[in-house]
C-alpha cells in the first residue's frame, strides 16, 4: 500500500498561505497550494488583469504582471479570515508600475478551497 497523503484542511491551507505572503512568495504559493483548475478572477474592465483559468494560464498572468513591476514601495497582506472552505486576505501595495507609474492598490482577496487545493481565487478592487 501507498501511503496517503493527507489532504490540508481550509484553515491550514490558509495557515500556509499566509506564511508564504508574508514572505511575498506569490509563486511558491501558486506551486504549493494551487489546483491544477484554478481559476483566477479581478473585476470587470480591470486595467491590471484579465481572467486566467489553469495553472499554467493563471502564473503567466503573475509573471507578466511581475515583469511589469519596476519598484516596489510598501507592500503589505493581512492575516487571513477563514469561512467555511474560503478565506480572504487584505493586500495593499505601493508599486511603480511600467506603462501606469506608481499605483496604489487596496484589495480584498478571496480564495476557495477544495480537496486541500485552492481553485478559485478572486479579487476586489
Amino acid at each position: 500500500m501507498t501511503p496517503t497523503k493527507k489532504v490540508m484542511t481550509t484553515v491550514e491551507v490558509a495557515a500556509r498561505f499566509n506564511e508564504l505572503a508574508q514572505q511575498e512568495k506569490w509563486f511558491v504559493i501558486e506551486d504549493e497550494l494551487f489546483a491544477n483548475n484554478i481559476r483566477s478572477i479581478d473585476p470587470p474592465n480591470s486595467q491590471y488583469f484579465r481572467y486566467a483559468e489553469g495553472k499554467t494560464s493563471v502564473r503567466k498572468k503573475g509573471e507578466d504582471w511581475v515583469a511589469r513591476v519596476e519598484a516596489a514601495h510598501w507592500l503589505h497582506t493581512t492575516e487571513p479570515v477563514v469561512a467555511g472552505n474560503h478565506f480572504a486576505v487584505g493586500r495593499e501595495v505601493d508599486i511603480t508600475v511600467q506603462g501606469l507609474g506608481r499605483i496604489q492598490i487596496n484589495e480584498i482577496m478571496i480564495y476557495e478551497v477544495k480537496d486541500g487545493q485552492i481553485v478559485l481565487e478572486q479579487f476586489f478592487y
